[in-house]
């Protein structure tokens, strides 16, 4: 059973989901609602209107890029700079295209103003002229001619203003804070700084274009045609198969459904939205708060750009900071994750028991086999994606992967793929890649500054010196740190902004490279759920028409595992599955896995009964030491974990005996 139609198609802005008799007929959600919240909390949202010839034409200007960007990885062999300045400069300039200088000013129908054109032509041609001039400039390096200097101060200034648009000001604030620190408090000419930010591979053409170029516009464009064939839809109805009958079902669906979408969409703010506008009033109706349903959509939504294979395009960016092989990153990355949302699924059973909350009748929900011989052919691209990644090159694997989401489309009428829906979904990825592109330049600035500058060094050395050498306590000072610059900022680009200017800083300290880019990494996500600024938390209040500020807390302890596992598995990689034998393995997971469960037991204060303050305290404890992996601690752990346990039972018994 569906749990929702699109009676219209997603441009009719009158369109509204049909709900189910799951959820009844309350609290409608039309599409209109959906999108006045993405537009109020997600800066990809927020795009001009165009209608007629002038819809046309963009369109198919955003269909051009989005293959030119597949010729680039297939076709076209040019300069590595040549390849990265046009990419970036078609970037630019169908930003300003596409995005309005501020929120609210794109509903006049095929409205842009002249300023936005010459910007447009400004900040595409700046680019374009470093690719038509690439030999002279080479060969002048720092020796600047007058209108090469003018010309690089523009791109990068008219970038910054792109990236204002598209994905908001802290990241810009940030990078010009680097810039400026690079032009006035340096000794190093101005020639030097422009060449260095504009016109080498250590700046806006860095190492985060490479990345977005070569692999992340390819997952993008593979995200958006895995989406017409309606995997989303598939991904909570297999929830609700799953989970949808036990106590508090539609919030453990919501759980699991966006886990699993999340991972695909790769934005926590998107992803809270759009299964949220499903999930959320099925929660309510089942009797949870509306501050508990909005957090639990947005946690389990924030979490999905953690989630193997694809964690948010992320850890495609890890693999040129570290290294590693991806296929090495991945596996490494399950546990975290699978802690992660175990955290969120048992504080929803505690919470649904502790109010009592029955689940959804069985009659009522799609059958799990049955579903999966009906619909699990949709996952066959990601299994396909998975083991190609492991065989050939990324890039190989996101194309085979998304002509086999097409294939795969066909077998049903619903998502067969035509012409049409074909360039939909080009003309859909392309706008996606505009927003990770823009923040992927901008994040190259900040990384070029900690490079060239040695402030990289300056960071690394007050971060140790505050912290007086203890480890700990330098992980506690780069996770504010993580906090503080992922505040609003894309996924990819927050992954950027943390390795150049977080990681270095770890690893100084003793911390196992991959642990601590990990660790980074986990710290910017959670930025999303963490208040003050909790974009995906404020969007599922949206949803759920709750208070903002409560539902971002109540989303920050629903995700507790974000802010003790990465303390883990930095401080005793063994979480990692590094230098782990296959038994210490079994160890490490099993004992983590309770150890969340105390944490969240005590979060929530209740097992098999409600527990008291000190019972609480007692069950956090123990699930602290459990987490952290080691014999001694595993056994305090046990025993304070099951000894609560015990007494809650025994609790519970009394209770019922009495009544």
């Amino acid at each position: 059973m569906s749990l929702f139609k699109k009676k219209k198609a997603m441009q009719d802005p009158e369109t509204e989901f049909e709900f189910t008799d799951m959820i009844g007929e309350e609290e409608p959600t039309s599409e209109a609602d959906v999108q006045a919240v993405m537009e109020k909390y997600d800066r990809e949202s927020n795009v001009r209107i165009w209608d007629g010839m002038p819809r046309i034409v963009v369109r198919y200007m955003l269909v051009a890029f989005a293959i030119y960007s597949i010729l680039l990885n297939f076709g076209i062999d040019w300069e590595t700079r040549i390849e990265r300045a046009s990419f970036v400069g078609i970037l630019v300039f169908l930003t300003f295209i596409v995005f309005p200088a501020r929120k609210g000013s794109h509903k006049k129908k095929n409205y842009i103003p002249w300023y936005d054109v010459i910007l447009a032509l400004l900040g595409g041609g700046s680019y374009f002229y470093f690719v038509f001039n690439l030999d002279k400039i080479i060969a002048n390096t720092i020796r600047l001619e007058p209108i090469d200097l003018v010309i690089g101060i523009i791109g990068v200034v008219v970038t910054l203003e792109a990236c204002r648009r598209a994905v908001g000001i802290p990241i810009v604030i940030v990078s010009s804070l680097f810039i400026i620190y690079m032009v006035f408090f340096t000794k190093a000419p101005l020639a030097l700084n422009v060449y260095n930010l504009f016109y080498t591979t250590e700046g806006v053409i860095g190492t985060p274009i490479r990345a977005c170029s070569t692999f992340i516009v390819l997952f993008v464009i593979f995200g958006a045609f895995l989406e017409r064939t309606g995997i989303s839809q598939f991904f909570i109805e297999l929830a609700n198969s799953i989970a949808g009958s036990s106590s508090g079902g539609p919030a453990k669906v919501a759980v699991i459904s966006s886990a699993l979408c999340g991972m695909v969409s790769g934005s926590s703010v998107g992803n809270t939205v759009t299964t949220g506008s499903v999930t959320i009033p099925m929660m309510k109706k089942n009797g949870f708060r509306p501050e508990f349903a909005g957090a639990v959509e947005a946690a389990s939504s924030t979490g999905g750009q953690i989630m193997p294979p694809i964690m948010g395009a992320a850890a495609f960016l890890m693999v040129e900071y570290t290294g590693f092989d991806y296929g090495y990153i991945a596996v490494r990355a399950i546990l975290p994750a699978v802690l992660y949302f175990s955290g969120i699924f048992i504080a929803v059973h505690l919470e649904a028991k502790r109010m009592g909350l029955k689940g959804l009748s069985r009659e009522e929900l799609p059958k799990f086999l049955p579903l999966i011989l009906k619909k699990g052919y949709l996952l066959l691209p990601l299994i396909l994606l998975v083991v190609m990644m492991m065989k050939t090159t990324m890039s190989k694997a996101a194309i085979i992967a998304t002509a086999v989401a097409i294939v795969v489309s066909m077998f049903n009428k619903d998502t067969r793929m035509n012409l049409t829906k074909f360039f939909d979904a080009l003309e859909n990825g392309a706008r996606s890649t505009l927003t990770v592109g823009v923040a992927c330049a901008v994040a190259g600035t900040i990384a070029c500054v900690i490079t060239t500058t040695g402030i990289g060094a300056k960071l690394i050395s007050a971060i140790v010196g505050l912290s007086g050498g203890v480890t700990i306590i330098a992980m506690f000072l780069t996770m504010l740190t993580c906090i503080v610059l992922g505040m609003g900022v894309p996924t990819t680009a927050n992954y950027v902004i943390m390795a150049t200017t977080c990681a270095p800083i770890l690893i100084k300290m003793g911390l196992a490279p991959l642990a601590a880019h990990m660790f980074v990494f986990y710290f910017g996500i959670v930025a999303d759920i963490t208040p003050p600024v909790a974009l995906a938390a404020y969007a599922g209040s949206a949803i759920a028409k709750s208070r903002p500020m409560k539902t971002a807390v109540t989303a920050t302890t629903l995700a507790i595992a974000a802010f003790i596992v990465p303390y883990c598995f930095g401080l005793n990689p063994a979480l990692l599955f590094i230098d782990a034998t296959i038994l210490g393995s079994i160890q490490v997971i099993v004992t983590a896995l309770l150890g969340v469960f105390g944490v969240a037991a005590g979060l929530r204060g209740y097992i098999f009964s409600n527990l008291r303050v000190w019972q609480r305290l007692v069950v956090i404890a123990g699930g602290l030491v459990l987490v952290y992996p080691g014999t001694l601690t595993d056994i305090i752990g046990i025993v304070l974990v099951i000894g609560i346990c015990a007494l809650s039972k025994m609790g519970g018994k009394k209770k019922a005996a009495e009544a």
